[in-house]
């Protein structure tokens, strides 16, 4: 018999029971479930609902309910709606009629809204580990190219010389942003609703702020209706995986292009990358691809859940039902994909002389703007003589520093003699000392600032 089947004369159209079951993917919050009845029957025990046997065999009963569903022998039954109805289905037969008392001042709306709660918490967490294997392969590959020169990129054209360390950091910092928001995720997820009941509280005398303690909750919903229908910290979740997925996405388009013929900045090792059913030769970078991919999923995961949400009343409606497979989905898809990019950074061969010899001398036009400003020429000025200095070696079919002493002059006579330092990659990268920048100074400082987040996360 159903939990509300006494107010029903007929039975349930089996259409219905198709569409409204979620027994096939909420199983995932037994753990959560099982734990949130524990606290529920100790709570109930002290408010003296339950004498002291009833409770000692409820939570005997949920105990072995929590092996079953850890070693898998608990299996579903074609008659659970959603994972509540299935423990108490499981917990009925293992202890019998007493079950029943365990829902008393209960609801699954808030019972619902706590496993989810508990269950982002512990999401957040093992992403966050993920993360961080990432970071730490990310700044050991930083490290051990700190100083080498590469070219750095606007609008996927050469713009001023970075080092490999510079570029490859630039990708740690978006990563410990994503940290940083999984935390505020799990802290804005750590609010109790057990005890909110459907919507207008518990008549039971329980003392929620234990329950948030024995749980492992910060705080206490201080609205029941609220409570059962906020699913913000869902959004916020999705948000935050659907924002590290552009960032692991960037990351995967930057290194499909340093790892083609045509970059050559980097090879992808063997075990990470596939072969083509038609050609011999390839070898295909489908990890990165389907990580760059797998972002569309992320994104619209955060869009279905907001859409959602954006016309429910007030209190629980069953269209919640629709938060969980994508905050799980999320999960999975991230759980897999940043693995994936972690093996491929750790993998991956850098072909230092093929980006140092990569950085055109185009690429040195700032500095040689900068060398006029030091001269007196205000900086407009400068762009335009540089600019001219550009395009009489492209009239020419030469490169800029193939131009004579007397071309130079010809744009400024600010420029004199020989403008070889200019052209030197070390000697641009050391003039940027500013904090953030690609001196040596900077780029050690930069590197032992992540390294300290690291060790702050960790």
């Amino acid at each position: 018999m159903k939990m509300w089947g006494g107010r029903m004369s007929k039975p349930t159209d089996p259409l219905v029971e198709r569409f409204n079951a979620s027994a096939s993917f909420d199983y995932r919050l037994a753990r959560e479930d099982i734990r949130g009845s524990m606290a529920w029957a100790s709570a109930l025990g002290r408010a003296g609902i339950l004498n002291e046997e009833e409770k000692t065999a409820i939570l005997s009963g949920l105990t072995a309910l929590q092996g079953g569903f850890a070693d898998g022998t608990f299996s579903a039954d074609a008659s659970d709606e959603d994972i509540h109805s299935a423990v108490e289905r499981r917990l009925t037969e293992l202890i019998g009629p007493v079950a029943g008392k365990l829902h008393t001042g209960r609801s699954r709306n808030d019972q619902v809204a706590t496993d989810f709660r508990l269950w982002i918490m512990g999401a957040c967490s093992l992403l966050s580990s993920e993360v961080i294997a990432l970071q730490q392969t990310l700044v050991g590959c930083a490290s051990s190219g700190l100083h080498a020169p590469m070219p750095g990129y606007t609008h996927l054209r050469q713009a001023q010389p970075v080092t490999w360390g510079h570029w490859v950091l630039s990708h740690f910092w978006p990563l410990d942003r994503d940290l940083r928001r999984l935390e505020q995720c799990a802290l804005e997820a750590s609010v109790l609703p057990l005890g909110s009941g459907a919507l207008a509280g518990t008549s039971v005398p329980v003392d929620r702020v234990d329950l948030a303690a024995q749980l492992g909750f910060s705080a206490v919903s201080p609205n029941s209706q609220d409570a059962v229908a906020d699913r913000d910290f869902a959004a916020v979740f999705l948000f935050d995986c659907a924002l590290m997925g552009v960032h692991l996405s960037r990351l995967a388009e930057q290194l499909v292009l340093f790892s083609t013929e045509e970059f050559g900045f980097v090879e992808l090792d063997e075990s990470f990358t596939t072969g083509s059913s038609l050609m011999p030769q390839k070898r295909n970078p489908d990890p990165l691809e389907l990580t760059r991919g797998k972002t569309g999923r992320l994104i619209g995961h955060l869009a279905g859940l907001l859409s959602t949400l954006k016309g429910l009343p007030s209190a629980y409606d069953k269209d919640l039902q629709e938060d969980k497979e994508p905050a799980f989905d999320a999960m999975e898809t991230l759980m897999a994909a940043v693995p994936v990019v972690t093996g491929v950074v750790r993998t991956m061969r850098v072909n230092r002389e093929r980006m140092a010899d990569a950085v055109a001398p185009e690429a040195f036009a700032v500095d040689l703007a900068d060398y006029l400003v030091a001269r007196g020429l205000p900086f407009r000025q400068a762009h335009a003589a540089v600019g001219k200095a550009v395009r009489l070696a492209e009239s020419r079919g030469i490169r800029l520093n193939a131009l004579a002493p007397e071309d130079w002059a010809s744009v400024s006579p600010l420029f004199e003699g020989e403008l070889v330092n200019n052209f030197d990659v070390h000697a641009v990268l050391n003039r940027r000392g500013a904090e953030g920048g690609t001196s040596p100074r900077a780029l050690v400082e930069q590197l032992q600032a992540a390294q300290a987040r690291l060790k702050a996360h960790q």
